[in-house]
């Protein structure tokens, strides 16, 4: 079952941002993180429950081959994702988009 995906506009900001730093640092590269995000974006619709909760009711996807996160809530059926962090950012950051 695909479950609802709802992208907060600061998500894909986010993504965007990370998009155009990988494609400044090596063109094709930004592309491939896209590729990257929107795979683990269709294992959290087909699974949003399978993944690591880290906080209360936030939950985290790692990116394959890049050091970043999608951090989610699911409600309702609906995934929530409220943003695509470095892994290495302050959590802070995150934190204030929930609360």
């Amino acid at each position: 079952m695909n479950y609802n995906l709802i992208i907060q506009p600061e998500a894909e900001h986010d993504i965007q941002n990370a998009f155009e730093w990988y494609e400044s640092q090596n063109p094709g590269l930004g592309s491939e993180f896209v590729r990257a995000v929107d795979a683990c974006l269709s294992g959290i619709g087909r699974q949003p429950l399978a993944y690591q909760v880290i906080y209360k009711h936030v939950r985290r996807v790692l990116i394959r081959r890049f050091p970043y996160v999608i951090l989610y809530v699911f409600e309702q059926n609906t995934v929530f994702v409220f943003a695509c962090f470095h892994a290495k950012r302050d959590p802070k950051q995150w934190l204030d988009r929930i609360e």
